[in-house]
């Protein structure tokens, strides 16, 4: 006796299960499906206006599933796509008879006269996918919901995610091939020599951008420093020169400042009056004409800040997400990250070690979901206080986790030797550091490492490039020079070495 043919378990549409359940028909649209695909057989316009759009789950007839798939194959291997190529490609994959024949085909081309209205067909496709995708999320997000041994925060955040997904319209993807993750490269390369070298976010900082080519997508950059060296004050100057100079939509989570207080050191930096006047509000008269001229370009600059105390990783995504997608959030900033919780409703999560790693890892998956930088600030130990010598933070400097090292795609330290009592830099030329600090990329996963020295403000809290402030100084003196210069007084050359008397001079 023959044994019976068996065929492979297909995979189970949950939306049409419920639907049935209920007594109702799944969201589709197959006549829809039908003029789409008889246009990408008879038009090469419409497959060009629908590729893009659909993929072969988006269809409800599973006929149509595999009738898409072949059409699919053909694009990419730039083959020519019409009823006989598409019949002959089904027929070779043994599926022609499954999808109803030649006669099918040919039904189909005959449905619609031109591809004229094929994108907006398509879309409506799309809609109906949508939709059943989500009664099929809704049903195991319940399934889920009356199962007790679930965490219900794990819950709250696998929704979630499933949902971002809908909406971003990305799907979880399986693998790429070479071939099309080369292109995409390409594509890339072309778009940054198109933006003269800089592929990232501008910072404002001339030196770091040169070295990193501006914060990259999906990047987790720790700047690290001990407290009272400026972590705040550098990345609230960022913030501000990315918003205001380079329009990039910033969100800040400060988990140790309010909001108000976080503005108004903005305002302070961007008006150049000091927090203490603005804090007591003892401004002159012509002072709060400047408060009121300069806080404009502020106030409509993209800055959003949460201040919500003691975040959980778990908070912190769900609104991530929501600022991303509802205001196109380019670059998170977390200050700081010994101040986040893991959140696990009071299970046992381990000792603090644990708990900063497990941050850590979840703040890289974050950015990499997102596809945008996210900027955590984090203390050092006090073994930098200790040390003999100089003090300039080191790597081992971390404090209380390893993973974070691991973790960053950039580690960098914020040093100030002035906070020290030093007058002057620890190298060969042995320069004044009096309002000067560096910015030590320690770790860079895709570039190089550099100490880069900035001008800090310390009654601004702010910091700004140095070579800015030495232009600055440098046309300050002039100015001076000239404003004391009476129309009968001679100025005397100064040669390059400083000398008055231009007898010397090499030429």
């Amino acid at each position: 006796m023959e044994k019976p043919t068996t065929y492979p378990a297909k995979k189970v549409d949950r939306s049409k299960i419920i639907s049935l359940e209920k007594g109702k028909v799944p969201p589709q649209a197959l006549d829809l499906e039908e003029a789409v695909l008889g246009a990408m057989m008879i038009d090469k316009k419409g497959i060009d206006d629908v590729i893009d759009i659909l993929h072969k789950e988006a269809f409800y007839d599973e006929k149509h599933q595999e009738i898409y798939a072949v059409i699919f194959e053909l694009f990419q291997s730039s083959q020519p796509i019409d009823l006989l190529t598409v019949s002959n490609q089904l027929r070779k994959a043994g599926k022609l008879d499954m999808v109803g024949g030649d006669f099918y085909l040919i039904r189909l081309t005959q449905k619609v006269a031109s591809s004229a209205h094929v994108e907006f067909h398509a879309r409506v496709i799309l809609q109906k996918y949508i939709q059943r995708k989500l009664i099929s999320i809704s049903s195991e997000i319940i399934e889920d919901s009356y199962d007790e041994t679930k965490d219900v925060f794990d819950l709250l955040d696998k929704a979630e995610t499933r949902l971002f997904e809908v909406t971003q319209g990305n799907l979880k993807k399986s693998s790429e091939d070479a071939g099309s993750l080369v292109k995409q490269a390409l594509k890339k390369i072309e778009e940054i020599s198109n933006k003269e070298g800089m592929s990232g976010l501008a910072t404002g900082f001339s030196r770091l951008d040169a070295l990193t080519s501006g914060w990259q997508p999906s990047d987790l950059i720790i700047i690290a420093a001990r407290p009272g060296m400026g972590k705040t004050a550098f990345v609230i100057s960022m913030a501000k020169n990315m918003a205001i100079d380079f329009n990039s939509p910033v969100a800040i989570f400060s988990l140790e400042m309010s909001s108000v207080q976080l503005i108004t050191r903005m305002i302070s930096s961007e008006t150049g009056l000091t927090s203490e006047k603005l804090r007591k509000g003892n401004l002159e008269p012509y002072e709060w004409q400047i408060l009121n001229v300069n806080v404009k370009r502020l106030s409509d600059a993209p800055i959003f800040i949460d201040d919500t105390p003691s975040l959980s990783i778990f908070d912190l995504r769900a609104k991530a997400r929501r600022l991303v997608s509802q205001h196109g959030v380019k670059i998170l900033i977390i200050d700081y990250l010994q101040l986040m919780t893991v959140g696990t409703s009071g299970k046992n999560s381990g000792n603090r070690e644990q708990e900063i790693s497990t941050i850590s890892r979840n703040l890289k998956a974050l950015a990499k979901e997102l596809n945008v930088p996210v900027i955590a600030l984090s203390q050092l130990s006090r073994a930098v206080e200790t040390r003999s010598g100089t003090k300039r933070p080191l790597l081992s400097d971390l404090r209380e986790s390893g993973a974070i090292e691991q973790d960053a795609d950039i580690v960098s330290f914020i040093f100030r030797p002035e906070y020290y009592g030093m007058t002057e830099w620890d190298d060969e030329e042995r320069s004044p550091c009096e309002g000067q600090a560096e910015f030590i990329v320690a770790k860079h996963r895709n570039g190089g490492l550099d100490n880069i020295r900035l001008k800090f403000t310390g009654h601004l809290a702010q910091f700004s490039n140095l070579e800015d402030s030495v232009s600055n100084e440098f046309h300050s003196s002039m100015n001076n020079e000239m404003d004391d210069y009476t129309p009968n007084q001679r100025i005397e050359p100064k040669d390059a070495f400083g000398t008055d008397d231009d007898s010397d001079m090499p030429f």
